[in-house]
């Protein structure tokens, strides 16, 4: 009886795919654009202090529209979809081990005026597909940095000079930490959490973006 009414309300209320606007099936991402995405080569795209920087994706338009949607427009099923795209990519990477994934995470005054951390959707999501475990609250942001993508690489790094801090108390020795964000540029985020975590003495960190616009 629940799935006949949750079928009748998703008939009813019929959503439309959030790209195309055309589809018939009623999900925010039809099989077709999703099909549509385009990987990277399955390599390490850059590597800063012995960590490996990852990106899954071609920076093409629906990858875009699903990061904007999902981040400033309050599309969070999109969350689902980046997840589902990441982790076929994770899945060619065929890295092994027990992770604990980490969202970038955002400055408390942005998250209160977002309401939620995209981030933390995504990761919540590819959580589910790998097994793996969140940890939401091991990263801190601690410094309310301007938007990123005004700004140079010089400009970047000393805008997220000791942005971050560890939770020191909760740091799992027998842990590989994922940390996943949605686009590195010019790295300057990854970079910055990185040295944080090093200083706090974990090293076993792999980091992981949706994309990125960066041609090398």
């Amino acid at each position: 009886m629940e799935n006949f009414l949750i079928g009748l309300l998703d008939w009813i209320y019929k959503k439309k795919c959030y790209f195309c606007k055309d589809s018939k099936e009623s999900v925010r991402m039809c099989s077709k654009c999703f099909d549509e995405l385009e990987f990277l080569p399955v390599q390490v795209n850059r590597k800063y202090k012995g960590t490996n920087i990852y990106c899954a994706g071609v920076y093409s338009k629906n990858l875009q529209k699903m990061i904007r949607g999902l981040k400033y427009h309050g599309q969070k099923d999109l969350a689902y979809y980046l997840a589902k795209f990441m982790y076929q990519y994770w899945q060619k990477l065929n890295i092994q081990g027990d992770f604990q994934i980490i969202p970038v995470p955002l400055y408390p005054k942005r998250l209160k005026q977002r309401k939620y951390n995209h981030m933390e959707l995504v990761a919540c999501e590819f959580a589910k597909l790998a097994g793996y475990e969140v940890s939401s609250n091991f990263v801190r942001r601690i410094k309310d940095t301007k938007p990123q993508y005004k700004l140079n690489k010089v400009q970047r790094m000393l805008n997220l000079d000791k942005a971050f801090e560890i939770d020191k108390n909760n740091i799992q020795c027998n842990k590989k930490y994922l940390l996943i964000d949605d686009i590195c540029t010019t790295g300057a985020t990854f970079e910055e959490i990185i040295k944080a975590l090093n200083d706090a003495g974990i090293y076993d960190i792999i980091c992981f973006a949706a994309t990125t616009p960066w041609d090398g």
